[in-house]
């Protein structure tokens, strides 16, 4: 296959015809000799006028373009089962992966399955109400689900990304998720999805079993024989993958409890900033209006202030915050989009990395004082919140200045904000970071942190604040046989993709001890 590179305005690159005219010029061949499709499509708006970047395959005409095959899931006769102790996208791949290779999967979901999760992240925007067992955090699809589904990963020596994608795009996914340079799928898109790859599991014949949460791990003589679960229920495997992401505290305390090493993590912490869609559009394509032919516009940002990192994290053009707390007395922020990302607002994440060091010196020590020091925040901002799920909210501008704001610009955070200085939300090395780093970000994009911007805080869930060791080589936990964490909850992932990619490695190494 021969790669053209083409750049466009978006027009043309929305003209089939455009494209075609301009291969046939650069290949000097008529049209009826070769064909083509577009490869890999991404934005260059750093000139005054935005402009398309194509990778365009070009093959002679009679020889088809290469499609992925279908991954095949059936079970046949296997000898071996694999206990999966999560459903988000660790999980899920690892699931997945496991068929291939004839090993039963056995899922564990402590939530609900994805349309039933449905029910109670509306009794968290409508009411305040938080289950604890079932919201934007834990249930069948993880996090990710029904925050933003976005696929962009750096994670690619560690496995296939264009597997990944594939197989979502098998599973009903839009084929422009394996074209564009940051793919997304979309919240109002991921459940019926993550519902197909439930159910070619269980037509498989794998198992998956939800409301079924992880409360105890049997193990004698360093090797788990028996995974225990609430209404006990009781579960026996030669294998066990930890996949439950990076908000399952209780498995992290089960892990401490039972003197099984685990270790403390860097994450970031920090606010959602909200501002207009038209604004980041203005700003990043420098014209009034972008038009039909470019998607709602993103940003990335960065800041080095106080010797510590400050960037934006999880940007959604066009998008909605959400309350994500899994605790009824804390209050945590994310934010997501829609396929379309046609809301009026766009958010983004901007925190600021924590280390150990940081959060004991305020007195969270030990494995967990990560979660710990989490906890905090999210039960301060709970209480300046004052309404159930209330989060605390404040201007930048007037966050900056250390004043709380007489009043605030309209939110797409429901249940509601309440005004609130956000500099008694964090300790001051978290606030001053945000506030030294704001005042940078307004001079690289005038307008970035003024009255019109919003902060609402907290955002807490960056990543897993533990990581749970494993062996580099073969993936099990160094002090117990036949354990093996994954995927984000386990610190070896950051997103759907990577997470997805570690599920797939990890049932690639369980093989790998199965004797042939």
């Amino acid at each position: 296959m021969e790669y053209i590179d083409l750049k466009c305005t978006p027009e043309q690159a929305a003209n089939a015809e455009f494209i075609q005219l301009s291969l046939e010029r650069l290949l000097k061949q008529n049209r009826l000799a070769f064909h083509w499709r577009i490869e890999k499509k991404s934005i260059d708006a750093r000139g005054r006028s935005p402009l398309m970047q194509l990778r365009i395959g070009v093959l002679p005409s009679g020889i088809d373009f290469p499609t992925p095959t279908l991954r095949q899931f059936q079970l046949h006769q296997p000898q071996h089962s694999c206990i999966i102790v999560g459903s988000g996208p660790a999980g899920l791949y690892a699931a997945l992966r496991c068929i291939e290779l004839n090993i039963k999967p056995i899922v564990l979901e402590r939530g609900k399955d994805v349309r039933a999760r449905r029910r109670d992240l509306v009794s968290i925007t409508r009411s305040g109400e938080v289950n604890p067992q079932s919201n934007y955090c834990y249930g069948e699809g993880g996090a990710g689900t029904y925050s933003d589904g976005k696929l962009y990963t750096r994670s690619t020596k560690k496995g296939s990304v264009r597997r990944v994608l594939e197989t979502l795009v098998q599973f009903g996914a839009n084929e422009n998720i394996l074209t564009e340079s940051h793919p997304h799928v979309g919240t109002n898109k991921l459940p019926g999805i993550i519902s197909s790859m439930r159910e070619a599991i269980l037509h498989a014949g794998g198992e998956v079993h939800f409301n079924t949460q992880v409360i105890d791990f049997r193990v004698e003589e360093n090797e788990i024989k028996e995974v225990i679960c609430s209404d006990e229920k009781r579960f026996n495997s030669e294998f066990v993958i930890l996949a439950t992401g990076h908000s399952a505290r209780d498995i992290f305390e089960l892990l401490d409890r039972k003197k099984i090493a685990l270790e403390p993590k860097a994450f970031a912490v920090g606010v959602r900033i909200e501002h207009q869609q038209q604004f980041i559009d203005k700003m990043q394509y420098h014209c009034e209006s972008r038009g039909e032919y470019l998607p709602p516009a993103a940003y990335s940002i960065v800041a080095q202030v106080n010797d510590r990192g400050v960037y934006s994290f999880c940007m959604c053009p066009g998008g909605i915050v959400a309350p994500c707390a899994t605790e009824p007395e804390g209050v945590v922020t994310n934010g997501w989009s829609p396929s379309k990302r046609n809301n009026e607002w766009a958010n983004s994440g901007v925190v600021v990395e924590a280390h150990p060091q940081d959060w004991e010196k305020l007195g969270f020590t030990g494995n967990l004082g990560g979660v710990k020091f989490q906890r905090s925040i999210e039960e301060k901002a709970y209480q300046l919140g004052k309404t159930k799920q209330f989060a605390p909210a404040q201007r930048a501008s007037d966050f900056i200045h250390n004043k709380i704001s007489s009043d605030l610009p309209h939110s797409s955070y429901q249940p509601g904000i309440t005004s609130c200085n956000l500099n008694e939300v964090f300790p001051e090395f978290i606030s001053k970071s945000l506030r030294d780093a704001l005042v940078q970000f307004e001079k690289k994009m005038p307008g970035y942190a003024s009255r019109n911007a919003l902060l609402i805080a907290p955002e807490t869930r960056t990543s897993s604040p533990v990581r749970i060791p494993r062996d580099n080589q073969h993936l099990y936990h160094p002090e117990i046989k036949n354990l093996f964490p994954c995927g984000e909850g386990a610190g070896y992932a950051g997103g759907i993709a990577s997470a997805a990619i570690d599920g797939e490695r990890v049932a690639d190494a369980i093989a790998a001890l199965i004797p042939s």
